[in-house]
C-alpha cells in the first residue's frame, strides 16, 4: 500500500508537468538514452494541422513531379535490384541527368525482399561484392561467394540511397502500359519514352473503359522487369508483338552459365531500349539463375554504362525527330 507521502510526491509531479508546454521530454524514460522523441506522454500533443493540408501537400508535390519528369532523360522500368543498382550508378555518375523509375508494384524490390524460396539470406557471387562494400552493406564471406543476412536488408538499403538522390523519382504503383517509339528520316525505328498508368486502371481495362493512360518522353528507356509476374519482360515482350524484336525464352536453371551470360550481354537490345537483369533471358534464351543475386547487380550497373554511353546520339536523335 502506497505511504500517504508517495501519493503526495506523484501528485506533486503530475501538477508540475501540467504547468509545462506539451511535447517534455521524458530523460527518465527506459529509452530516453536513445531518443529525444520519447516525451511525457500525459502532456504530449501533435502541432495541429487541417485535412486539407496533408492533401494538398501530397498532390502538389506529386504533380510537380508528373510536369517536372513528363519529359525525363532516362527511364528505368522495374524496380528490382537490377533496376536499382542502375538508377544509383547512372544518377551519381551523371547528377545534371533526370531519372524516373516506373515500378508497377506498391513496393520496390521484385523478388528481393527474400532469398530462393521464402528464406531470408541472400547469396551474391563475387566480384559483386565490391559494390555491396560501396554502399556499406555487411555480409559473411563465404569465399566465391558473400552472404547478406536478409535480402530485404540489400533492398531497402539501395532504394534509399537512389531516392535520397535529387535527380531521380520513384513512380510506384504506376505500370508502363506500352512503349513511345519514333521513326527517323530514314525510316529506322527507336524507342522515344513509354505510356503509363495506374497499375490498378491497367489491371481493369478488360471490365472499364476509356481510361486512357498518360506518357513520358526519354532519350533512353532501360528495362529491368524480371521474368515472372504480370508485367515481366515487358518491354522485351512489346516490341515482340510489333516485330520489331525477335523474342525467344528464357532456359533452364545453370547458375554458372546465366550470371555470366546476364552481365556480359547487358545492351542496347533496340535503338534506345538497353535491357538488364532477367528480362534479358526472354530476349536471348540465356538460362536462368535463381536465387543468386550477383548478375542483377553486375548487369545493372553494366546497364547504367552502356545508357551513358548511348546516351548523346539518342539525345540527338530525340531533338532531330522531335
Amino acid at each position: 500500500m502506497a505511504s500517504a507521502t508517495t501519493v503526495i510526491s506523484q501528485t506533486e509531479e503530475q501538477a508540475k508537468l501540467s504547468l509545462h508546454t506539451t511535447n517534455v521530454y521524458n530523460k527518465k524514460s527506459p529509452v530516453g538514452k536513445t531518443t529525444e522523441a520519447v516525451f511525457d506522454w500525459d502532456t504530449f500533443k501533435f502541432a495541429p494541422i487541417r485535412e486539407s493540408q496533408v492533401s494538398r501537400a501530397m498532390t502538389s508535390r506529386y504533380f510537380k513531379d508528373l510536369n517536372k519528369y513528363a519529359e525525363s532523360d532516362i527511364v528505368i522500368v522495374g524496380a528490382g535490384s537490377a533496376g536499382l543498382t542502375c538508377a544509383y550508378v547512372l544518377a551519381k555518375s551523371r547528377p545534371d541527368l533526370k531519372i524516373a523509375i516506373i515500378e508497377s508494384n506498391v513496393a520496390v524490390g521484385g523478388g528481393c525482399f527474400l532469398g530462393g524460396q521464402l528464406f531470408s539470406a541472400m547469396v551474391l557471387r563475387k566480384p559483386a561484392d565490391r559494390f555491396i562494400k560501396e554502399i556499406g552493406l555487411d555480409y559473411e564471406d563465404e569465399g566465391d561467394f558473400i552472404v547478406i543476412k536478409h535480402a530485404a536488408l540489400f533492398i531497402t538499403t539501395i532504394c534509399s540511397k537512389v531516392l535520397s538522390l535529387p535527380n531521380v523519382k520513384l513512380f510506384n504503383a504506376t505500370a508502363v502500359e506500352d512503349l513511345i517509339t519514333r521513326k527517323s528520316a530514314t525510316g529506322s525505328t527507336r524507342v522515344a519514352g513509354v505510356v503509363t498508368n495506374w497499375t490498378l486502371v491497367s489491371m481493369h481495362h478488360d471490365d472499364q473503359s476509356c481510361m486512357d493512360p498518360n506518357t513520358i518522353n526519354a532519350k533512353v528507356v532501360i528495362s529491368c522487369t524480371g521474368h515472372d509476374g504480370p508485367m515481366g519482360a515487358f518491354c522485351v515482350k512489346r516490341l515482340a508483338t510489333q516485330g520489331l524484336l525477335e523474342r525467344h525464352r528464357m532456359g533452364c536453371l545453370n547458375m554458372n552459365l546465366a550470371e555470366d551470360a546476364i552481365v556480359k550481354n547487358t545492351r542496347e537490345v533496340f535503338p534506345g531500349l538497353v535491357c538488364a537483369g532477367m528480362e534479358l533471358a526472354e530476349c536471348d534464351s540465356s538460362n536462368r539463375m535463381g536465387p543468386t543475386f550477383g548478375a542483377m547487380i553486375q548487369s545493372g550497373v553494366h546497364a547504367a554504362e552502356v545508357a551513358l554511353n548511348i546516351y548523346e546520339e539518342r539525345a540527338k536523335q530525340d531533338k532531330e525527330e522531335y
